[in-house]
């Protein structure tokens, strides 16, 4: 398998993309050597940008760019991977090319540890197909569960400073009191609520969290407030940290244990496509807190890498790493493109940014998973 320049994927990408550890500071002998730990589906995502609209129904219509990438738990997993965390994932991969292709671009691609995954026989690769348009997106997914044991998930998930759990409504996932139970801050999120509830009650795992990463409109619904401070306010009483998304207006956080808050406002630029930035807020948001930043730093940390990774094709391969962090500071001190007040905020970026240049580029979606070569 090559690039799209024609370079051996494994030179071209290697396993060696952070030139920073966040957390070398407060590394100790004795800490877990993974960082992070997660589990869920991976997905092979197509991904056509540059359409003009949604599709209409019974016409065709062209999309002027196209990526592929590895996709789901796999868009956390390598955002996380590429800011530099240790990061271990639990999946299961289907022994098609699909599954051989985003096993390769996880493993030797990022250098996620994969040792907790499993390859089922005869599974066919879970698939979305991704349409984005007017900074939105629409997609379809097809795929199965993979036969017993259905899920990756480990019944004693490996030691580890955090950990990411996607809720489910109803739905109680036994690792997660485990891994809580041995120390590892727990990080979620959840889907929309496809039976209506929106009780609160039915986030059970909710009691085992550090933080809780919903957007505006599942935070305003589980609270019944009426605007998503007023939410994030709501949910600090449930968990110690309440972080709500805004879309283009940022996001809010409130810590429960302090009362302290902080809103920061979200850089202007312009979507390319929107898959996995979610992802990507919250493996910047992990990433800060780890890494023990003010409450207002890691929000703005976060709110930036997930700009950044609108800005190119694909949900786990738009993730940026720190030489384009790097590159976006430079930039923005150099040029008037964005409110000076706002660029204030990133000022503690000059205090752990990396000097040096990486040797080859961060591994991007292209149209195809490969080529023979010649």
């Amino acid at each position: 398998m090559t690039t799209d320049h024609g370079e051996p994927l494994a030179a071209a990408c290697p396993a060696t993309y952070p030139l920073l550890d966040p957390l070398a500071a407060v590394r100790e002998p004795g800490d877990p050597t993974c960082d992070v730990y997660l589990t869920g589906t991976v997905f092979l995502d197509i991904i056509f940008t540059g359409l003009d609209s949604a599709p209409v129904r019974g016409t065709e219509s062209w999309a002027r760019g196209m990526g592929s990438s590895p996709g789901g738990v796999a868009n956390m997993a390598t955002a996380l991977a590429r800011l530099g965390l240790r990061t271990s994932l639990a999946a299961a991969f289907g022994d098609d090319m699909y599954g051989d292709y985003c096993r390769d671009a996880l493993d030797r691609g990022e250098g996620i540890d994969l040792s907790l995954s499993r390859t089922v026989r005869g599974w066919h690769s879970p698939v979305t197909v991704s349409m984005a348009y007017e900074g939105e997106r629409t997609m379809v997914s097809h795929g199965h569960e993979a036969p017993p044991p259905e899920e990756p998930a480990p019944e004693c998930p490996p030691p580890a400073r955090a950990a990411i759990a996607s809720l489910v409504p109803g739905n109680r996932e036994e690792w997660v009191a485990e891994a809580a139970g041995h120390g590892a801050l727990i990080f979620a999120d959840v889907g929309w609520d496809d039976t209506g509830r929106w009780d609160p009650a039915d986030l059970a795992d909710l009691e085992h969290c550090e933080a809780f990463l919903p957007n505006a409109a599942e935070a305003m619904r589980y609270t019944r407030a009426d605007c998503p401070r007023a939410a994030a306010r709501a949910l600090a009483d449930k968990v110690p940290l309440a972080v709500v998304t805004l879309g283009a207006e940022g996001a809010y956080a409130v810590d429960g244990r302090t009362g302290e808050t902080a809103e920061v406002p979200a850089i202007a630029v312009e979507a390319l496509d929107p898959t996995g930035a979610g992802d990507v807020f919250v493996a910047g948001f992990v990433t800060g807190t780890l890494a023990r930043w003010p409450l207002a730093d890691r929000l703005a940390f976060a709110g930036l890498t997930a700009a950044l990774s609108v800005q190119e094709f694909g949900g786990s391969l738009s993730a940026p790493g720190w030489v384009e962090i790097a590159a976006w500071w430079q930039h923005a001190k150099s040029y008037d493109d964005q409110d000076a007040s706002a660029l204030r905020r990133y000022a503690f970026l000059d205090r752990i940014l990396p000097a040096a240049a990486r040797p080859w580029p961060l591994r991007r979606a292209v149209p195809t998973i490969g080529f023979r070569q010649a």
